[in-house]
């Protein structure tokens, strides 16, 4: 079982920056995947940004350019740097780890989630 608990959420003006955190409780080394997620008001869950295995990013078009994953595997810790903020970035935020093993197969784990306010 993993625990992740996020940080960083909160209100800003469109053009700022917020930078969120997900520490993980156990080592997110071996993690398969890592990443974020957001979820609009009426709309579905969108992946963000995320990091396989190999160590590649994935960013969502809307996103390219202006948001940053990162990772700190001595903290157990994923990073969003989020800059030039827009009002369609609103949303709650959510990290996620994704594990595969052969023996319990492919896992989800997910935070609580974050709540991010772009103002006009």
């Amino acid at each position: 079982q993993v625990q992740l608990v996020e940080s960083g959420g909160g209100l800003v003006q469109a053009g700022g920056s917020l930078r969120l955190s997900c520490t993980a409780s156990r080592s997110i080394f071996s993690a398969t995947t890592i990443g974020w997620y957001r979820q609009a008001p009426g709309k579905q869950r969108e992946v963000v940004a995320n990091i396989v295995t190999s160590g590649i990013t994935n960013y969502a078009d809307s996103v390219k350019g202006r948001f940053t994953i990162s990772r700190d595997n001595s903290k157990n810790t994923m990073y969003l740097q989020m800059n030039s903020l827009k009002h369609e970035d609103t949303g709650v935020y959510y990290c996620h780890l994704g594990l595969s093993s052969t023996i319990a197969g492919w896992i989800d784990y997910w935070g609580q989630g974050t709540q991010v306010t772009v103002s006009l």
